[in-house]
């Protein structure tokens, strides 16, 4: 038996909270519509990206609806971005749009 760790050392690093988070994943979608696989796509960001807002780009959209309703690709490469945008109030919010250069 191993011993038992009194305490456990937390790990030194920046938060994550100020930079732009980027992955890339290869889900699976096989046998499933267009519709239904966008539906599983937006639960698959939300659980390992950890947000509810979700939104899907055209060019994505276009890619799961590109053979019809029926037959969508058996696999998809997704890049996820995650940002924060930093806000001192509240008070009056307005929506502000941004586009980067990918």
């Amino acid at each position: 038996m191993a011993p038992a760790k009194k305490g456990r050392e937390k790990k030194k690093g920046c938060s994550a909270i100020n930079e732009v988070v980027t992955r890339e994943y290869t889900i699976n979608i096989h046998k499933k519509g267009a519709p239904r696989a966008l539906r599983e796509i937006r639960k698959f960001t939300m659980k390992e990206m950890g947000t509810t807002d979700v939104r899907i780009d055209t060019r994505l959209h276009k890619a799961v609806w590109a053979k019809g309703i029926r037959n969508a690709p058996h696999r998809i490469r997704l890049y996820t971005l995650v940002t924060y945008v930093p806000i001192t109030t509240f008070k009056n919010p307005q929506s502000m749009w941004m586009r980067n250069n990918c």
